[in-house]
């Protein structure tokens, strides 16, 4: 339900904004009054009917995934085709319903407001909805596997990025004398994994290690539903990306640009 609410008050937020720089757009290029020569009402009528397709783009591009970092580079990149995509879906659709438009520089305003409008919003919105997320009970619980160095700094990172995923326990293959690592309970062997999943209720398991469990920890988050991640260095990879094959998934590690 708190995602669901969040979701919800993203999507409308983002979409009066859009609204408010386009119009914003029309009163900094025709002045603050309102022309008779370029009418607001069909304007705005048109950014209001471009306005879902708009958003549909950004969720195609999964500009509004919770779990999504909004300051990185590729989100920021995101943001800015869908502002030029909303741009020109704008000028299609006046074009077509009204037939002429009144100024080049307008689509300019409108073009550089929806993009900054939206980057300041999403970056401000990111770090409300992590706190809101990482209230508990949290929205992502997250399963650890393996007490090696690379899960503690996992764990460290997620905490220090107030990452919407919270660790809400740690396994280990082999047990482990460890209490909690970096904060986190260590609640035992993997023969604990069905146990432990029942009282936490974890939405996501990330293996650290122990690459021999793989395909069983696999089937056990496609049984209770739940998202399986895997740090590259389980494999022996230091670095890795995913990346699709003909529309297989793949783990990708490389070290030349082409």
């Amino acid at each position: 339900m708190r995602r669901a609410i969040l979701l919800i008050c993203w999507l409308v937020t983002d979409m009066a904004l859009f609204i408010a720089a386009y119009a914003l757009a029309y009163f900094l290029r025709v002045g603050f009054i309102l022309s008779t020569d370029f009418p607001i009402g069909p304007y705005l009528q048109t950014v209001i009917i471009i306005t879902p397709l708009w958003v549909a783009v950004m969720l195609q591009l999964g500009i509004f995934r919770l779990t999504r970092v909004q300051s990185e580079k590729r989100n920021i990149a995101h943001i800015l085709f869908s502002a030029v995509l909303g741009l020109a879906l704008f000028s299609l659709a006046y074009y077509f319903l009204h037939d002429k438009f009144f100024s080049r520089l307008l689509l300019i305003y409108a073009g550089i407001l929806s993009f900054i409008f939206t980057t300041i919003w999403h970056l401000a919105f990111d770090q409300w909805q992590r706190q809101m997320l990482r209230r508990m009970p949290p929205a992502y619980p997250l399963l650890v596997i393996g007490t090696n160095r690379e899960a503690e700094r996992f764990i460290k990172l997620l905490e220090e990025r107030r990452s919407p995923f919270r660790p809400v326990a740690v396994l280990d293959s082999q047990g482990s004398p460890l209490k909690e690592l970096a904060g986190v309970p260590v609640l035992g062997k993997l023969n604990k994994l069905e146990e432990v999943i029942k009282s936490k209720k974890p939405t996501h398991l990330i293996q650290c290690a122990s690459l021999e469990h793989t395909i069983n920890l696999m089937s056990v988050c496609r049984q209770h539903g739940m998202t399986y991640l895997l740090l590259p260095s389980v494999l022996g990879a230091v670095v890795g990306s995913s990346e699709r094959i003909e529309g297989r998934p793949v783990i990708l590690v490389k070290d030349r640009w082409f």
